[in-house]
């Protein structure tokens, strides 16, 4: 979904830190290398809060319209019917804000959104040993995001942690 600085041929206008499109959710790809399994749970509640309170945050995509972030929603939003993503051009220096015209923080509505949002990623939480090895093969860095100890508990090498063996990581860290 590579979007022309001089030429749009959608709906799109211009903005000061580039160009934004409406393109339909179908062109956008999912991540099949997606380190987050998801839960069942989580699924229904992103799935609730999308029919209930409507899209809240945006998802992250490259250049090309991969997900990286927020394959979920985009799953859940097809499921619901959501055809349409508004897609805004950024490099990265600049923060991406989404203002929903229809909400004012005052409105108990407004609190629910914000509080399914933080409990529905929460809940839908749950990581995929497999593929975090193979992107550790391919070169990424598992460092910044868990601690020594945390890597060992999600996959035992040399019987360290054997006692956490068929469990998920949702289950082991009580999430």
């Amino acid at each position: 979904i590579e979007i022309p600085t001089k030429l749009c041929t959608g709906l799109c206008w211009e903005y000061s830190g580039g160009m934004s499109e409406t393109v339909k959710l179908s062109t956008l790809i999912p991540d099949m290398r997606n380190a987050n399994l998801g839960t069942p749970r989580g699924s229904q509640m992103i799935e609730d809060s999308l029919r209930q309170y409507g899209a809240g945050r945006s998802i992250l995509i490259d250049k090309h319209g991969n997900v990286i972030a927020g394959n979920k929603t985009l799953e859940n939003a097809g499921a619901i019917g959501m055809d349409d993503v508004i897609v805004v051009q950024s490099d990265g220096t600049k923060l991406v804000a989404v203002q929903r015209t229809d909400l004012d923080l005052d409105d108990p509505h407004t609190r629910q959104l914000a509080i399914a949002d933080n409990r529905a990623g929460q809940v839908s939480l749950d990581w995929d040993t497999e593929t975090l090895k193979g992107l550790v093969e391919d070169g990424v860095d598992l460092a910044p995001f868990w601690t020594a100890d945390e890597l060992k508990a999600m996959w035992p090498q040399d019987g360290i942690g054997d006692g956490d063996a068929g469990q998920t990581l949702a289950e082991r860290f009580g999430v």
